[in-house]
C-alpha cells in the first residue's frame, strides 16, 4: 500500500533560524515559506536527492504545532509522510485493519496541492503518520 517516503516533517521554533542551518549549514536547497491555514502550519521544504524535510512552524493560535512545542521546546520529528497511489483506497483499507484516521476522516489538500490523510500515533509504533496521495486524478473525485 506505501510508496515512497515522501518527507520527514519537523517542528521548529524558529523556521528562518532552521532554514539557513539546512542551507548555509548543510548546502541544502531550502524553499520560501508557504502557509497552510487550513493545517495551522507554515512549512519551508529541504530539497534532497530522494525525498524532502519539512519544517514545520505553527501558524494561528490552534496549531498543532504550537501544543507540540510546548511540550518539546527546541523542536523535534513530527511525522513522516509516504506516498499511496490512491488515498480513498488506502483509508479504507486502513480502517477495516482498525487504524484510526485523525480529524473528519477525509482527505485535506496539503502542501503539495495534494489530498492528504494523518493517522493516530498510537497505531503506528508511537509515530504520526501522515499519506500523501500521488495518483492521478483523484483531487476530481474530492
Amino acid at each position: 500500500m506505501i510508496g515512497n517516503l515522501n518527507h520527514v516533517a519537523i517542528a521548529v521554533p524558529d523556521l528562518d533560524a532552521a532554514a539557513e542551518t539546512y542551507k548555509n549549514t548543510l548546502g541544502a536547497k531550502v524553499s520560501g515559506k508557504q502557509d497552510l491555514p487550513e493545517h495551522g502550519v507554515t512549512v519551508v521544504f529541504v530539497e534532497l536527492p530522494n525525498s524532502k524535510i519539512e519544517l514545520l512552524h505553527p501558524l494561528g493560535q490552534n496549531s498543532p504545532i504550537a501544543s507540540f512545542l510546548e511540550k518539546q521546546p527546541s523542536g523535534g520529528i513530527h511525522h513522516i509522510c509516504y506516498e499511496v497511489d490512491n488515498i480513498l483506497q488506502a483509508r479504507d483499507q486502513l480502517v477495516a485493519t482498525g487504524a484510526r484516521v485523525l480529524g473528519e476522516g477525509e482527505p485535506k489538500i496539503g502542501a503539495h496541492g495534494n489530498p492528504v490523510l494523518f493517522l493516530h500515533p498510537k497505531d503506528f509504533c508511537g509515530t504520526l503518520i501522515e499519506l500523501e496521495h500521488v495518483g492521478a486524478a483523484l483531487q476530481q473525485q474530492l
